[in-house]
C-alpha cells in the first residue's frame, strides 16, 4: 500500500460486529457480583471542563456526563447462561454485555426469547442503572460484507423507521424505564463504508456506492439518532470504526466528516450525539505496549516502513479513539463526547504474545517481534485465531474514554465459515472461511478465521474456549 491512496483499503469488518475514572466507592456491576473499581484521577478529569450549553437544557439535564461512571451495568441473563454453560465460563458468566437489535423480530423477541422490554425489566430488577443496546438494521446493512448482511433492501428505508427505530424508542421512553442509562450503540458497519469503500476508491464495493447514492445510510443514522436522542435518559454512541479501517489520513478526517452530516440529518441535531465507540465486534489491541507510531528501527521511521503500519497514524485502538475524539469535536460536536472501546475480543494473550520489543533490525522485525495484536493482517475481522478476552468492562480507564465495554458477546460467531441456509439474511463471507486466501482488503493474506463457524450472532463454543485460553489480562 502506499501512503493516503491504496492503505484505505482496509475496511475491517466485524459481524457482530471504557470507562473514565469512577470516584472512590462508585461500583460497576458485573453480574451478580459488584465490583469496586479504582480511581484514576487523571482520567476523571479528562471530559470534567468545558460543559456544552445543551447539557444545561431540560432535556439533557436528565443525563450525566458518563453514563458508566458510578454505575452497574446490565448482565444479559442469555448470554451469561450461555458462558456459565461452557468449561470455565463462570470466571466471566457476571460481566455485563450489550443486547443485539439485529433485526425487527429481536424487539419482541425471537423464538420465545427475551425481547427489548424483558431485557429492561431484568435491568431493573438487577438493579442496575445502564443497559447497553445495539442499534445495527440499517436497510442494505454493512454493504461491504456479507456475513452480516441483514433482512432490510437498500430501499427499506421505511420499514427501518416505522418498524424498526419506532417502535424501540416507543419502548426506551416508557416511565417504568426511565431511571436506567440507556446506551445505543448506532449502526455499526454503516457510515465509514461509505467513505472507505465507494468509488473512485480502488477498493470500492457496489453496494456500497449503493447506499452512497440513495443516501439511506445517512437518513437511517439520522433518524434513529433524532428519535432516540429525544429519550432524556437515551445515551447515543456512533460506530466510529476502528484504528486498522479509519487510521489512515485519507479516511480519518473524512469519516468524522461523513457522520456529522448524518448527525445533522432527518431532523437530527449534533446534541443527539453523546459518543462514539471504536472497535466495535473487532481485534484491535487496545494498546501496543512495546512500540509507539513515532518510533524509528534501523531502516527508518516504523510508520513508513513497517508493513503491519503502512502508513497508519495509530498503532492501537485507545490511541485512535483519543484523537478520533478531538476530531469529531472539529465537526462541531460537543467538547464533552466520550469514546467507549470494545475490548470483548482483543487481549491477545497466551503465549504467543510478546514480552519485550522485537529487535530493531528492521521496522518489521521490530514491530512483529513486538506487537501484541498477532493477526496475520490488520484487515482480517472473522472468528480470529488465537484471540483473546480484552480488559473486562471498567469505567473510565483512560482521558476522553468513557469505557472499556464488552459490546460483542465473547462466544458469538463473526460469521459462518461455509455456506448455511438461514432465515436471517445472512451471508457467506469468504473471510470466515479458514481456507480462504484473501483479497486486497487483507494484503491477499490468509483470513486467519476459526473453522466449522455457525452463522454470525449463533453461539461458538470453541471461539468461547480460545477467548478464555488468551485472555490477557488472565483469567
Amino acid at each position: 500500500m502506499t501512503p493516503l491512496t491504496t492503505s484505505v483499503a482496509l475496511p475491517q469488518r466485524r459481524v457482530r460486529r471504557g470507562l473514565v475514572a469512577l470516584t472512590a466507592g462508585a461500583m460497576l456491576l458485573t453480574g451478580g457480583a459488584v465490583t469496586q473499581l479504582t480511581t484514576t484521577p487523571a482520567a476523571a478529569s479528562a471530559k470534567a471542563s468545558a460543559k456544552a450549553s445543551a447539557k444545561a437544557s431540560a432535556t439533557a439535564a436528565a443525563r450525566v456526563d458518563n453514563p458508566y461512571a458510578g454505575a452497574k451495568v446490565y448482565v444479559n441473563p442469555l448470554w451469561s447462561a450461555k458462558a456459565a454453560a461452557e468449561p470455565g465460563g463462570s470466571r466471566i458468566s457476571n460481566q455485563p454485555t450489550a443486547v443485539w437489535l439485529d433485526r425487527i423480530a429481536t424487539i419482541k423477541g425471537v423464538a420465545g426469547g427475551m425481547g427489548l422490554e424483558d431485557h429492561l425489566t431484568r435491568a431493573v430488577s438487577q438493579g442496575a442503572q445502564t443497559i447497553q443496546l445495539v442499534i445495527y438494521n440499517l436497510p442494505g446493512r454493512d454493504c461491504s460484507a456479507l456475513a452480516s448482511n441483514g433482512e432490510l433492501g437498500q430501499t427499506d428505508l421505511p420499514r427501518y423507521k416505522t418498524e424498526y427505530i419506532d417502535p424501540i424508542a416507543a419502548i426506551l421512553a416508557k416511565p417504568a424505564y426511565a431511571n436506567l442509562r440507556i446506551v445505543n450503540i448506532v449502526e455499526i458497519d454503516s457510515l465509514p463504508n461509505l467513505v472507505t469503500n465507494v468509488s473512485p476508491r480502488p477498493t470500492a464495493v457496489p453496494n456500497c456506492d449503493t447506499m452512497k447514492a440513495n443516501g439511506n445510510y445517512v437518513k437511517g443514522v439520522g433518524y434513529a439518532l433524532a428519535k432516540l436522542g429525544a429519550i432524556p435518559n437515551a445515551y447515543n454512541y456512533v460506530d466510529a470504526g476502528h484504528h486498522g479501517w479509519i487510521g489512515w489520513d485519507d479516511n480519518f478526517n473524512a469519516s468524522a466528516k461523513q457522520i456529522a452530516e448524518a448527525a445533522k440529518a432527518e431532523g437530527s441535531t449534533l446534541a443527539n450525539v453523546h459518543g462514539f465507540i471504536a472497535n466495535t465486534a473487532n481485534y484491535g489491541a487496545t494498546t501496543e505496549p512495546f512500540f509507539k507510531i513515532g518510533d524509528t528501527a534501523n531502516d527508518g521511521p516504523i510508520r513508513e516502513k513497517a508493513k503491519w503500519i503502512d502508513w497508519n497514524r495509530y498503532v492501537d485502538e485507545q490511541s485512535f479513539a483519543q484523537a478520533f475524539r478531538t476530531e469529531v469535536q472539529k465537526e462541531g460536536f460537543s467538547p464533552d463526547v466520550g469514546m467507549l472501546i470494545d475490548t470483548s475480543r482483543n487481549g491477545w494473550g497466551g503465549a504467543a504474545r510478546p514480552t519485550a520489543a522485537g529487535p530493531k533490525t528492521t521496522s518489521d522485525t521490530y514491530v512483529n517481534g513486538g506487537r501484541t495484536d498477532r493477526r496475520i493482517h490488520l484487515g482480517n475481522w472473522c472468528n480470529q485465531k488465537g484471540a483473546g478476552l480484552g480488559a473486562r468492562p471498567q469505567a473510565a480507564p483512560a482521558p476522553g474514554i468513557d469505557a472499556y465495554v464488552w459490546v460483542k458477546p465473547p462466544g458469538e460467531s463473526d460469521g459462518a465459515s461455509k455456506v448455511i441456509e438461514n432465515d436471517e439474511g445472512k451471508g457467506f463471507d469468504r473471510m470466515c472461511d479458514p481456507t480462504y486466501t484473501g483479497n486486497p482488503l487483507n494484503g491477499n493474506n490468509m483470513s486467519g478465521a476459526l473453522p466449522d463457524a455457525p452463522l454470525s450472532g449463533h453461539w461458538f463454543p470453541a471461539q468461547f474456549q480460545e477467548l478464555l485460553r488468551n485472555a490477557y489480562p488472565a483469567l
